[in-house]
Order: structure tokens, then sequence, then C-alpha cells
């Protein structure tokens, strides 16, 4: 007689135990600290002791001596060898059932992770901190994080968000956040240049002059209209006749300067996020700047989670300090 899969991992066919050992796993599993049983049971629904430890917001060495010190303390392997990842062992689908049946029956509510609502500019966002964003989520699966994208002032005056990095002209956080924040801190000063594809341009034929732009497609971010420090740049765009592409979408306007021959208006930083690409100075004789600015909700500032946002944004920003020079 075959027994019933454990959720999550495969388990080994095994016969009904007897009622006096049911009856010792019982009162085995009711004993168990309750950290190392909530580690077993990640372990066993997940199958996989990285995803595990993603799940729980802990490093995997940390994961694997929990699980050492409890089969310690049981004098039994909890899971057996196998090339298809982690397989209970006998002891450990018996505790594994038990574990299951004690936390039904004490009814164990869910503990409720707050939501961390971060709002933040489009370009910040793709170019700068998506890659460590990524990152954190891989290691904590646990966690609740609501990101809002700002690509205007009018979304940034509409937002509600315990995080907040947003972008204004040089010198002064406003406008900023409608609600009540903490003093801002000022992450970097961009300067912006029009960009082309290496790939599309040879050393001796890059544009030098603003009449070398005429044979070249123009592309722009719709939200680049609103910027006053973008005037030089927005005035070419909307002098010109023929050979210019609108986009709403940054990531596009990204792509068809990198496939499609086009130059467009990115940040001095954009050789870094991307080497394929080439910023042409002196075209303009008027700097056009943008300054990156973070706050926090007043009344979110003493929260944990909101701390490990922001931990995470000012470490990204200090790493990249070399992209603002």
């Amino acid at each position: 007689m075959s027994c019933m899969e454990t959720r999550g991992v495969q388990s080994i066919a095994q016969c009904p135990a007897p009622l006096d050992k049911i009856t010792s796993w019982r009162s085995r599993a009711a004993q168990i600290d309750a950290l190392q049983a909530q580690c077993f049971s990640v372990i066993a629904r997940c199958g996989c002791f990285m995803q595990a430890a993603r799940r729980l917001n802990v490093k995997a060495t940390q994961l694997r001596k929990q699980l050492a010190q409890l089969e310690k303390q049981l004098q039994c392997s909890l899971f057996s060898p196998s090339e298809s990842g982690l397989v209970l062992s006998r002891d450990g689908l018996e505790l594994h059932r038990q574990l299951t049946a004690l936390a039904h029956e004490r009814d164990l509510p869910v503990l409720e992770q707050p939501v961390v609502r971060l709002a933040v500019a489009e370009t910040i966002l793709h170019d700068i901190l998506g890659r460590d964003l990524v990152a954190l989520l891989r290691r904590n699966a646990s966690a609740r994080l609501d990101i809002i994208t700002l690509d205007s002032e009018l979304s940034l005056q509409a937002v509600s968000a315990d995080v907040v990095v947003w972008m204004t002209g040089i010198g002064s956080p406003t406008p900023g956040p409608s609600f009540a924040v903490n003093v801002p801190r000022c992450l970097a000063r961009l300067d912006y240049l029009p960009h082309i594809a290496k790939r599309y341009s040879r050393v001796a034929a890059r544009p030098a002059g603003l009449d070398d732009l005429a044979d070249f497609m123009l592309v722009q971010w719709q939200h680049d209209r609103q910027i006053d420090s973008f005037r030089p740049w927005n005035d070419l765009v909307d002098q010109r006749l023929a050979g210019v592409l609108q986009s709403h979408s940054y990531p596009l306007m990204l792509e068809m300067v990198r496939c499609s021959a086009c130059i467009g208006l990115l940040p001095g930083y954009m050789s870094h996020f991307d080497r394929g690409l080439i910023g042409l100075p002196g075209l303009f004789s008027q700097p056009m700047q943008r300054q990156v600015w973070l706050a926090v909700n007043a009344e979110a500032e003493g929260d944990a989670q909101v701390q490990t946002i922001v931990e995470l944004i000012l470490g990204t920003f200090e790493e990249r300090r070399e992209w603002f020079l």
C-alpha cells in the first residue's frame, strides 16, 4: 500500500506506521523548537535548500545547520539522497505529517508581511535599481513590495508611498511628494547627452555639431517634453519636419537607440549601463542636468522593512558612484 506524496517534494512509498509509532512521532513533533519546525516544513514543501532559504530570508548554510541540529536531536535522517532533489525519508515523511497535523489543530496564523510601497522614477528603476531589487526578492521570497513607477510630476503628486525616489531640476527637491516625508537626500546629479549606438556610428563620422544630426533620426521619450532643463533638445526635436520618433515607452525609446541608428537624449551614465552606447558631447552649449532625490514617508520611518529598501537604494547608488561623476 503506497502513502500519499508530500506536497512540494517527492516522497517514498511506505506502509502505514503502527499506532504506537504515530503516537511517538506526535509527541516528538510537539516538542520540536518552532524555528526548527518551520525550517524543516519549508524545506519539505520546497524540495530545495535554495528556494527554502529564499522563502525564509536566510542563508542556505544557516538552513542546513538548523536541519542538522534537528536530525541530531531526533537521531534520524529526515531526507534521503536523490538525483531529483530533496526526498523525505520515512522518518522525515512521518515528522512532516505530524507537524502538519499539529499546525491544523493549533490553527496557527500565517505571519503577514507588511507591504512596502516604493515609488521610483521610471528611468532610475529601469537603469539603476532594477537589478538589485530583483536580487533582494530572490533572497526573500516572503517579502511584499509594491513598486510604482513615476513618469511625470503629476504621478509624483498623486502617489502615496513609503519610499520615494524622484527627479527634479538642479538645486532643490521640489516639486516633491505631496505627503509628509523626512529630509530628502540627494542621491546623484545626472548630466544628459544625446546618445547613439557605437555600431551605427564610426568614430570619424559621429556628429560633431547640430547640423550633423540632419542625417539621423531623433527619438524622444514623451516624458522628457515636460522637463524645462531639456529645452535645447526639445526645441531641436520640435523643429524637425521629418526623422522624429516620439515614444511613450522608455524601454522602447532606449531600444530604438540601441538597434535603429537613432539618436536619443539619455543620462550620461548610459555608457556604463550599456557599453554599446556612446554619448555625443559638445552638441549643445547649455548643460542639461537633473538631480535624483530619496525620501521616506514620515509615518513609515521606523519600519524595518522600509529601512531595508532605503539601505538597498543607498547601497546601489554608492556602488555606482562612478556612473555619476
